[in-house]
């Protein structure tokens, strides 16, 4: 274990975090499925925990593994990994139907190990990457909008295109996260602009055509519309249902909760585990603990910022930004969902909500953010070495 821990680099407060947010999950994940177990019948709550266990204890040992790679090499690795998310996309839309009220174009199926695997998420952290090192690459170069089209918004464009029919959150998620990094990231604003509005009406032009068609792409945007619908309209209790409960729960919970394991609305909110677990929490550990875990993201982003600010280079700076900032953006969606200040997305809760790709895609990004704040930790290591080794009249005379 001394070894194990010696072996852990950096930012010890991102390590924590995460280890106390993944701690955590246990209670309100054990307490949830037992809708899954009594009310759908699926498996025992002793195998969804354990299934949520050997999901976080394979997410750690990814943020372990990534958070030894140095932080160039993700340059490269995104450039490989970019057309392989592609293909992904495009064999898991072309593969997918619609079964029920769930949408399979989002998974491929693992047999092997018993659950599926949602290439969007990986995108979306491929992404990021890929952008941050186009930025960085361009940074003291004057680019026209002509010249970054082929380089960086085809690449983005596709990604966000091929996931739009199964997932629009997902895909306006991403879409909203290029724009944030490339802002920061200096690129121009008028050009940004246009983006915008080449997305909007590629989005229109998207809803024409699978009104026009409504085969190609069943049921996705009129669940889209029932959504808004139904978040404008509080009057329509048959599409507000889970909203609903979601705020009893929230309000029966109170100050301080009922108590781990005491929620009632688990039993009729169908994603009480995983979209929804929000107001699960708040229901069972009451507003202090809602807060509380409010206040655990915030600090996240908090250390995210510190990380980026203390890198060196252009690249880490934007890498950590990139892939940490969704997280934190992810979690207020899900909290903002659940008190119906905004629509329902389907995000779930990054290190809380059971589910496999997304807390492994979580746990990518959390590593690739420590193996830059372990980059900047050991540069100025070196640095104060460097400083106590050398000799102090030439130091100050050199300050002179």
């Amino acid at each position: 274990m001394r070894n194990l821990l010696q072996n852990i680099n950096g930012d010890k407060a991102i390590w924590a975090i995460a280890a106390l947010l993944a701690l955590f999950s246990f209670l309100p994940v054990y307490s949830a499925s037992s809708n899954l177990v009594y009310v759908v019948g699926n498996g025992t709550t002793v195998g969804h925990l354990v299934k949520h266990a050997l999901l976080l204890f394979l997410g750690f040992g990814i943020i372990y593994g990534v958070h030894k790679i140095p932080t160039h090499f993700f340059k490269g690795l995104s450039l490989i990994a970019m057309p392989i998310v592609i293909v992904l996309l495009i064999f898991v839309l072309a593969q997918g139907t619609t079964a029920g009220e769930t949408n399979a174009s989002r998974w491929i199926r693992l047999p092997l190990v018993g659950f599926g695997f949602q290439p969007s998420n990986l995108a979306a952290v491929v992404l990021m990457i890929y952008v941050a090192r186009y930025l960085s690459k361009v940074r003291d170069i004057k680019v026209t909008f002509k010249e970054s089209i082929l380089p960086l918004w085809l690449p983005v464009f596709l990604v966000v295109v091929l996931i739009l029919p199964a997932n629009f959150s997902t895909a306006g998620i991403i879409f909203s996260m290029v724009l944030m990094l490339c802002f920061l990231g200096g690129y121009p604003l008028k050009y940004l602009i246009a983006i915008v509005g080449t997305g909007i009406a590629c989005l229109v032009l998207f809803i024409l055509v699978a009104k026009a068609a409504p085969d190609l792409f069943p049921n996705r945007v009129d669940t889209w519309m029932s959504r808004i619908d139904s978040f404008s309209n509080p009057e329509d209790t048959e599409g507000t249902y889970q909203i609903e409960k979601a705020k009893i729960a929230i309000a029966t919970g109170g100050v301080m909760g009922k108590g781990a394991g005491k929620s009632v609305q688990k039993n009729f909110l169908p994603q009480s585990s995983s979209d929804f677990i929000y107001a699960i929490i708040v229901e069972e550990y009451g507003l202090l603990g809602g807060f509380a875990l409010m206040f655990f993201y915030l600090f996240l982003l908090f250390r995210i910022v510190v990380v980026a600010n203390g890198c060196s280079t252009i690249f880490s700076k934007l890498l950590v930004l990139g892939v940490g900032l969704p997280i934190v953006f992810q979690a207020l969606i899900n909290m903002a969902v659940a008190v119906e200040l905004f629509p329902v997305t389907g995000q779930n809760l990054p290190l809380i909500s059971s589910g496999g790709t997304s807390s492994w895609m979580t746990c990518l990004a959390i590593g690739i953010i420590l193996s830059a704040s372990n980059k900047s930790m050991q540069q100025t290591k070196e640095s104060t070495v460097d400083i106590d080794e050398s000799n102090p009249l030439e130091v100050l005379s050199g300050q002179l």
